[in-house]
């Protein structure tokens, strides 16, 4: 959110028409005609750049002010404020027909940097990227030690590299390489010269520099890196450290993994070296080919960052950077030894024990990361086995630090990358699941689309119906996060934000004994092939249940949960199916009660539920007990509409002989007689408080599943017609029509008189509401001349000319 200020301005710009665009261009045009481009020119800049920059849509701009605007970039005496606010103007405006910039004889690095920034965000149309290219390495190749500064090129370099990187050739790739090795590990270990104001104290021996530090502080005594620390930095430390950050992008782009460039022209070394070492290695080094040599220089480079980084930084602001790049240096090793496995040796000893320091380090976590690639990557060409450093990954990690957003989604973007990679560590990384789900639960906004993808990799057989109940007590994960989080010695990590502060009786059951049981199976770290009734934790987290971190968490479950049940069906059988089911049952009225958690949960359940008796039909009759003390208890009733109508036609379309020869008259007159004990009671003049409103859908489909059963078993149906005549009549009662809308009304009336009529004669109605496998079929609803069709049209006629013929 921006200032409220800021907000006006914002919104002035974006509300400009183009009459006023045009005269403003005029006035800014005819300030950059002065010979003297002051103040008035600098704000005008500022203001044509937030209008041109305050709306997604181009802005058209007179041409003469782009040529001024390019002429003013262009001009080698131009402050560097206004060079920068006219390139920022044209990136804006790109891709712009009318630009006329060219780079080839521009001499000055930044100037350079600010017309390639506007000429590469052009596209590629004029071959824009090929020409800043060559115009960036012929100054490369000018070998000017005491020229102008190479840093603003660093950057454009790289942009090239990425957006055309099939456009330099094996000589320029070359130059760079040796650039880098110069940059890298030839920067000068002297701290930069103090800029002295002057004055009668200033003396030579006061303003000499200082040799650089490690973070420490003590004296460094190896050649300098990212790491270094000093007062003033020189030109080459500043290189060193530009050419570090774009090093592993380099090698990637510069010598495919795998191979080795067959270059052996090495020209004479750079000039304006600062440091000499005199060594037989580095003789050696020498004759290597370019890209041979920045390998092996940038291995050098990651093991001093390695031995660097186990220092014990003076500043906050040091020892974050030693996390960093300790980060970057492992994984610049990993690519080191993709390339050339003769590294990988001399990477393993130092990776062995950096992996020893960095599991006692809960502070270094992110590190653990590339280490743990690196293993996967090369633990089978070494024979080492990366099961330590995934067990601590996978049980630690997550418990400990799940409210680190950034570690949570780089983590997850780990797990993803790396599937094909774990190998018999795979069984670790799917019984951790509830770990995982908390940094699901913390952080469900950003994480959910990550989860959608990386979830059908972690269902397993084994542990799909431990993780259905996991995700279906997200939410509650969630709060019981919060409380861990409020419950630990650190205040800082609390989140403050949360209303649950002012409910202190959660922190009370969280450290009752009496609860917690629960919450350790909750919080637990790995699948225990068991699961919990959470209803007593439920009602203690209550007061939790309107946190806004809970109810976001709430919102991702019903996404999870499709992607859950497709997964699982590309696997399950017989026996895991009854179980989910039961699952579907169980849960439904035992939900965590978050605002508007229930309803979207049970249209899930509810729609798998269905799915599962579609793909198994024989589940109606195996679960046929479940089913009758679903219908008969209280669990039916506060299940949800939705969930309960659900139920209801499964029975109704799969309590047959044709789905399952299991199946009884006996059976199907019991199911009948909850069904009709069940929508009695949902139609009763005089309902129960304690129970939720029944919308007709629920009746309509009890009634409709009440005839489909009585037309199975013929003698229900004289005792269902005389049910449905009630039904029609109570329809037109006055409760009727205060319980429920005269839409509803209608409804529950229509069906009972289309029902009462098929029944009417029972042979049409055990064809209609039982029909063959054959029957089924698409055709036969499609085509009039179909079985189906033709009998419910004879019905129809029947029963409406010849009524009074027909029995009943």
């Amino acid at each position: 959110m921006f200032p409220a200020g800021a907000e006006s301005l914002l919104r002035q710009a974006r509300e400009i028409q183009d009459e006023e665009l045009k005269k403003f261009c005029s006035r800014v045009s005819k300030l950059l005609q002065k010979e003297d481009l002051g103040p008035d020119a600098t704000d005008g800049l500022r203001r044509l750049f937030l209008i041109v920059s305050a709306t997604k849509y181009n802005r058209k701009l007179e041409k003469t002010c782009v040529d001024l605007l390019q002429t003013t970039l262009c001009l080698p005496t131009c402050p560097e404020q206004l060079q920068l606010l006219c390139a920022a103007i044209l990136r804006e405006m790109s891709p712009c027909d009318s630009l006329s910039l060219c780079c080839d004889h521009i001499q000055n690095t930044r100037q350079l940097s600010l017309v390639a920034s506007v000429l590469l965000a052009q596209g590629d149309k004029k071959q824009e990227v090929r020409n800043v290219g060559l115009r960036v390495f012929k100054v490369l190749e000018s070998r000017q030690p005491e020229g102008p500064s190479l840093r603003p090129l660093l950057p454009v370099l790289s942009k090239v590299t990425s957006l055309a990187p099939g456009t330099l050739h094996q000589d320029q790739t070359n130059v760079l390489s040796k650039r880098l090795v110069d940059w890298l590990r030839y920067a000068s270990v002297q701290q930069g010269l103090v800029h002295s104001s002057g004055g009668f104290f200033s003396t030579p021996r006061a303003r000499q520099p200082g040799p650089v530090t490690e973070v420490d502080g003590a004296v460094a005594t190896d050649f300098f890196t990212v790491l270094s620390t000093g007062q003033h930095f020189t030109e080459d430390q500043w290189l060193n450290v530009q050419a570090f950050s774009m090093l592993r992008a380099w090698l990637l782009h510069s010598s495919p993994e795998g191979t080795g460039t067959a270059d052996t022209d090495d020209r004479s070394e750079l000039e304006g070296s600062t440091l000499s070492v005199v060594s037989a290695t580095a003789s050696t080094s020498r004759l290597l080919p370019p890209q041979e040599r920045l390998r092996d220089k940038a291995f050098e480079y990651c093991q001093r960052l390695i031995e660097q980084s186990n220092r014990r930084a003076l500043r906050k602001g040091d020892a974050d950077l030693q996390k960093a790049c300790l980060v970057e240096a492992v994984l610049v090793l990993d690519v080191l030894c993709r390339q050339d496995p003769s590294f990988l040796y001399r990477t393993l000893s130092c990776l062995k024990a950096l992996q020893a320091r960095l599991c006692g380090d809960p502070t270094s976590v992110r590190a653990l990361l590339p280490l743990a690639q690196f293993f996967l990557n090369h633990g089978e060409a070494v024979a080492v086995d990366s099961e330590a450093v995934c067990q601590h990954l996978f049980i630690r990690t997550p418990s400990e630090l799940f409210h680190s957003p950034t570690l949570a989604f780089e983590f997850i973007q780990f797990c993803r990358d790396n599937l094909p990679l774990f190998g018999r560590n795979l069984s670790i990384l799917k019984l951790s699941f509830p770990n995982l789900f908390k940094f699901l639960a913390w952080n469900s906004p950003p994480l959910t689309s990550e989860f959608v993808a990386f979830l059908p990799s972690l269902v397993d057989a084994s542990t799909a119906v431990e993780m259905l109940h996991a995700l279906l007590d997200l939410p509650c994960l969630t709060a019981a996060l919060d409380l861990q989080l409020r419950s630990s010695p650190a205040a800082s990590e609390r989140p403050l934000w949360d209303t649950s502060l002012r409910t202190p009786s959660c922190l009370e059951a969280f450290r009752d004994p009496q609860f917690q049981g629960l919450f350790q199976y909750v919080l637990r770290a790995k699948a225990s092939g068991t699961t919990e009734r959470l209803v007593p934790l439920h009602q203690q987290l209550q007061p939790m249940a309107s946190c806004a971190r809970v109810v976001q968490c709430a919102e991702a479950v019903p996404t999870l949960l499709r992607v859950f049940f497709s997964a699982v069906s590309q696997f399950t059988n017989k026996a895991l199916t009854n179980q989910l089911a039961l699952l579907l049952l169980e849960r439904s009225d035992s939900l965590y009660q978050v605002p508007g958690y229930e309803a979207s949960v049970h249209r899930v359940l509810s729609s798998e539920f269905l799915a599962l008796c579609t793909q198994h039909p024989s589940l109606v009759v195996e679960l046929a007990k479940e089913l009758l003390e679903f219908l008969g208890g209280t669990s039916g009733l506060r299940s949800g509409a939705s969930m309960l109508s659900s139920v209801v036609w499964a029975i109704g379309e799969y309590l047959s002989v044709c789905w399952d020869r299991r199946c009884t008259v006996e059976q199907i007159n019991k199911f009948f007689e909850a069904l009709e004990a069940l929508l009695f009671e949902l139609t009763q003049s005089r309902p129960s408080a304690t129970l939720p409103k029944c919308p007709p859908q629920v009746i309509t489909t009890l009634m409709t599943t009440l005839t489909k059963l009585a037309s199975r078993s013929q003698d229900l149906i004289p005792r269902v017609s005389l049910f449905l005549s009630k039904m029609r009549t109570l329809a037109l009662s006055p409760a009727a029509s205060a319980m429920h809308c005269e839409e509803g009304v209608g409804a529950v009336r229509r069906r009972a008189t289309e029902l009462l009529h098929l029944l009417k004669m029972p042979s049409v109605a055990q064809f209609v509401f039982t029909p063959s496998v054959d029957v089924s079929e698409p055709r036969y609803h499609r085509d009039t001349n179909t079985a189906l069709p033709l009998a419910l049209r004879t019905v129809s006629r029947l029963v409406e000319k010849e009524a009074g013929l027909l029995p009943g």
